[in-house]
């Protein structure tokens, strides 16, 4: 991938993050800078402490010890006012698409607009903001439909759709080719690209899927006993001769 970002304009930076739950250590020192128009990949093994990390990000988990500055801001001193104003700038792509399955496709992706008044105030027709995100995963026919109608790989568009409707800087994928065939797996990669180059996101892409690192990324952190245990290029880790590095890469 390469797109062109700013590596001295950091738009995410987390230091030293710890999490634990009882005596089980999740995140022991974690480390993350994220660079504005980045796309950085983050892999680890089941149970690694990735979708924790992102978790903390965004303050549905809150850290044991240490930073996290979100454009600027520390994350840990933030009112909920605050909190919920640096969330309409944080999209997050849930794993499992997260679609209300009462909610017609529209209504699914207007409830962020809704929730978040203060930022877009009251929109009477929200029509063009849905079509106009709609257009951009390709799925402009599908308005009207429920969540129970959409494929896996449509419901993946459709929540996607949802996270674009706020125009976030920064997008949070958690394992977004999860659960797709190869060909529907591809698609979504394919779709991540072009929504980084066209609304100019930093993205932190969480993900077991090589190909997906291997297309998207513009740096990787792999993700070892809640630590930072390598980090560079898809290239430069794809060619390491450390043996954790290489169970990654050499399946």
């Amino acid at each position: 991938m390469n797109n062109v970002f700013t590596e001295n304009v950091k738009i995410v930076e987390i230091r030293n993050l710890c999490k634990s739950y009882g005596d089980h250590k999740v995140l022991d020192g974690f480390d993350l800078d994220l660079n504005e128009g980045e796309t950085l990949v983050i892999m680890g093994k089941s149970g690694s402490g990735k979708s924790v990390m992102i978790k903390c990000l965004i303050g549905l988990e809150k850290q044991d010890s240490g930073s996290i500055v979100v454009m600027g801001k520390n994350m840990e001193t933030l009112q909920d006012e605050e909190l919920d104003e640096i969330r309409t700038e944080v999209g997050f792509l849930f794993q499992g698409s997260a679609l209300y399955d009462s909610m017609t496709v529209r209504e699914n992706i207007e409830f962020p607009l809704r929730r978040h008044t203060l930022k877009f105030g009251k929109i009477r027709d929200a029509t063009p903001l849905v079509m106009e995100v709609l257009k951009n995963v390709g799925l402009e026919e599908t308005i009207d439909l429920m969540p129970e109608e959409l494929s896996g790989g449509m419901k993946r568009r459709i929540a996607l759709a949802r996270t674009l409707i706020l125009k976030p800087k920064i997008i949070l994928y958690d394992e977004p080719t999860t659960g797709l065939d190869p060909i529907t797996a591809k698609e979504i990669i394919l779709l991540m690209k072009s929504i980084q180059t066209q609304y100019k996101t930093s993205s932190i892409v969480i993900t077991h899927d090589v190909d997906c690192a291997r297309f998207i990324s513009n740096r990787m952190i792999l993700l070892v006993d809640g630590k930072n245990y390598a980090e560079g290029t898809f290239a430069e880790l794809d060619a390491s001769k450390d043996p954790k590095v290489m169970a990654f890469f050499k399946t």
